[in-house]
């Protein structure tokens, strides 16, 4: 199924199908603020395997990002977020950067690569956010790219 959301202004219908997919462990192809992405929702163990078999990825090398609606989102996912990187994050985010942290417990044990850390996101484009927040958990996200 192909959706045409405005870039700006989401339609809030197509969203809810867009998250109706992910809910039922679909994976999704949606912009970001740099480049298009493969996305499920992040409690969706068939969605992370399926998202590993399109990119020919071996699930325990997997590198992901969390892609997620604001920093309280994302600090559930982080395992200690020091006033440090706290006050970097708010000043770059949300934009077209990914931070590597250490992962936090919150995340599902089969996402974590063997150094158990996780890239987060916190994207500005419109259609991202609308998806993530009606959503109400972080997309587990990878590059369209042929890349890993």
């Amino acid at each position: 199924m192909k959706l045409e959301i405005h870039p700006v202004n989401p339609q809030p219908t197509k969203i809810k199908k867009v998250v109706e997919v992910l809910n039922a462990d679909g994976v999704i192809i949606y912009p970001t603020d740099t480049i298009y992405a493969f996305g499920c929702s992040s409690n969706s163990k068939k969605g992370f395997e399926q998202l590993c078999k399109i990119k020919h990825i071996d699930p325990e090398k997997a590198h992901f990002s969390l892609i997620c609606a604001d920093i309280s989102q994302a600090s559930k996912y982080i395992k200690n977020l020091s006033d440090k990187y706290f006050k970097l994050i708010k000043r770059a985010l949300p934009g077209p950067y990914t931070f590597i942290f250490e992962a936090g417990s919150e995340l599902p044990k089969g996402f974590l690569n063997r150094k158990k850390q996780i890239g987060i996101r916190i994207p500005e484009n419109a259609i991202t956010q609308a998806i993530v927040k009606e959503l109400g958990i972080p997309l587990l996200s990878t590059s369209v790219s042929r890349r890993g």
